[in-house]
């Protein structure tokens, strides 16, 4: 999607669905099994960070063994590129243009309306925890 990077979700006054614009419908397909490839252990160090960080970061959910291949290719790309004594401004845009593709940066998932969120963490209500006391004083606790 083409245009500047569009706000989060939670800085909007109001939901996107509201303001008027028509809403495109979502096609769905099927998620398959997913393996992913180890890194080349000849890779660049920066090329093998990057691999790293693909693996654990949260845009990962949304990968399939194409998208995998896809990131494999680029990241030796990026190494061979790296290793290089010879280097090309244009072929490093090149390469950095192909991973917006894989969306690694926020403002690229952004852009096609993918927010990362901190995983919510579970509040236990201090009643609970007061009642627990109260069993374990009665000698009811386990």
């Amino acid at each position: 999607m083409p245009g500047p990077v569009p706000n989060r979700e939670d800085d909007l006054a109001r939901p996107r669905s509201r303001k008027g614009k028509d809403q495109v419908a979502v096609t769905k397909g099927e998620a398959r099994p997913v393996r992913v490839p180890n890194a080349d252990p000849e890779w660049h160090p920066i090329a093998r960070k990057l691999w790293d960080g693909l693996k654990s970061s949260g845009q990962a959910d949304f990968y399939q063994n194409s998208d995998w291949a896809f990131a494999y290719s680029l990241c030796e790309d990026l190494s061979v590129y790296k290793q290089s004594g010879k280097r090309s401004g244009q072929m490093l845009q090149t390469i950095y243009s192909a991973f917006e593709r894989l969306l690694v940066a926020e403002g690229d998932r952004r852009r096609v309306r993918i927010e990362l969120h901190e995983p919510e963490q579970e509040v236990e209500l201090a009643s609970v925890h007061a009642i627990q006391d109260y069993q374990r004083q009665l000698g009811v606790a386990q």
